[in-house]
């Protein structure tokens, strides 16, 4: 049974759960076996930290590309909420420019928030820009307390207390982030603190968020799995003392390759809010990407009336375009072949019912018809399906002149080729086939 009123524990030597973090071994999966039950809330939304975290993994935005994106993402949420906030560093010219611009637009969706460190200095930022919540950096673990912060566990906590406090006397909602909580002393720092967390915001009448920072990606998405990497039981834990879901929120990282899982595992149970970042730029090894989380909620609640989906096929092309992203053509969703097929006989059931290789509409909700890379695996097929993706035109597989086509990509591959045929060689060759008689383009 969960204390509901956990007491902190203060320690002389830090926690460094040796037993799962070795170091000098990759981390260790430890089960107890001890399962909690989904715990889904009525509703989930998404929250964005491309103008924070996913500045910290690239050159920053100038104020005017930020203004774009957050244009896009406001298309993207289409006035639903589903997109609730972005947040933003506060510290230089550039960034509260940034902020300045976004604010002049007025929308309700995405949110405007602040990130500021546990320093009162750095509240006065949030006052001065005017916004209504921010972040507070607020470490969790011993890792942070004791061998960064080189506080006791006591200290640390009073210290984040008189920020959010600060906060609390200001109208401000405070989100507290707590870094590297899959490495932190759950019974004897998480819950007290948070506990603290809660009787503040009876006091002040106000409410005050926990943000979960999965920061070096050890979270992990089984309910059987011990304590602190197991996600449900985090999350359970909390819930159990009385935080409800909507001031809970989910950030992980993709250190280990479970980032996108791990935010849809929070979402599961019981956390309104997961963290996001476009196309999961973001330190490091990034965050969940916001898209992936879009295409999640539809998936668990439901399309969004409002929701813009092709709006994120708008949002990748800007990003490569005019900022330089160099998105992997397989990337999920946004690539630029990622409902592209190239073996021959995929073709040949693309023609018959696309949906036989196509995960879902792709042209209806991302503007992305599906298409064929011409390769020597394609075969008649594909090249029937490029030919009536681009013309006007049906065409027989085993009309002349794709045969005629197909001689010539045999021919290229014969000579050593190895890359795949270009859209423009393409053209080229179909109107050699086709001579006088070219259809119109589509």
């Amino acid at each position: 049974m969960m204390d509901k009123n956990p007491k902190l524990v203060d320690v002389e030597k830090p926690n460094l759960y040796r037993e799962m973090f070795p170091y000098t071994e990759f981390p260790k999966v430890i089960f107890d076996n001890q399962r909690v039950e989904y715990d889904i809330p009525d509703k989930i939304w998404i929250t964005d930290t491309t103008f924070r975290d996913g500045q910290q993994a690239r050159p920053p935005y100038t104020p005017e590309q930020i203004l774009r994106i957050y244009d896009l993402l406001h298309k993207i949420d289409g006035g639903t909420g589903l997109i609730r906030q972005c947040e933003f560093f506060l510290y230089s010219e550039r960034d509260r420019k940034a902020v300045e611009l976004c604010k002049e637009r007025g929308y309700e969706f995405p949110e405007i928030t602040g990130w500021i460190r546990a320093v009162s200095a750095d509240f006065k930022l949030v006052s001065q820009m005017g916004l209504s919540e921010t972040g507070i950096l607020t470490s969790a673990s011993d890792y942070h307390i004791f061998l960064k912060l080189r506080k006791t566990r006591t200290q640390a906590m009073d210290l984040y207390l008189d920020v959010v406090k600060a906060a609390l006397d200001n109208g401000v909602i405070p989100r507290c982030h707590f870094e590297d909580i899959t490495r932190a002393d759950y019974e004897g720092f998480v819950l007290p603190f948070a506990g603290e967390l809660m009787k503040l915001a009876e006091e002040y009448n106000k409410p005050v968020k926990i943000r979960l920072c999965d920061t070096l990606g050890f979270g992990l998405p089984w309910a059987a799995v011990s304590l602190p990497r197991s996600i449900p039981k985090l999350i359970y834990g909390l819930r159990q003392i009385g935080i409800p879901s909507a001031r809970l929120e989910w950030h992980g990282h993709n250190d280990l390759h479970k980032v996108q899982v791990n935010a849809a595992t929070a979402w599961l149970y019981g956390c309104s809010a997961a963290n996001a970042a476009i196309f999961g730029i973001g330190e490091r090894t990034g965050n969940p990407p916001l898209e992936a989380l879009v295409t999640e909620h539809a998936q668990l609640k439901g399309m969004g009336e409002g929701v813009n989906y092709a709006a994120i096929t708008e949002l990748a092309e800007y990003a490569g375009k005019e900022l330089g992203f160099e998105i992997p053509g397989n990337y999920p969703l946004v690539g630029k072949d990622f409902n592209v097929t190239r073996a021959g006989i995929h073709a040949d059931g693309l023609l018959k019912n696309e949906e036989i290789y196509n995960c879902f509409d792709t042209q209806k909700l991302l503007n992305r018809p599906v298409s064929v890379a011409i390769t020597d695996k394609t075969g008649a097929a594909g090249i029937k399906h490029w030919i009536e993706a681009k013309y006007e035109i049906e065409i027989p597989k085993h009309d002349l002149r794709i045969a005629k086509i197909k001689d010539r990509i045999d021919a290229e591959y014969s000579a050593n080729r190895v890359s795949a045929i270009s859209d423009k060689e393409m053209f080229e060759w179909v109107r050699e086939a086709f001579g006088g008689n070219l259809p119109p383009l589509r």
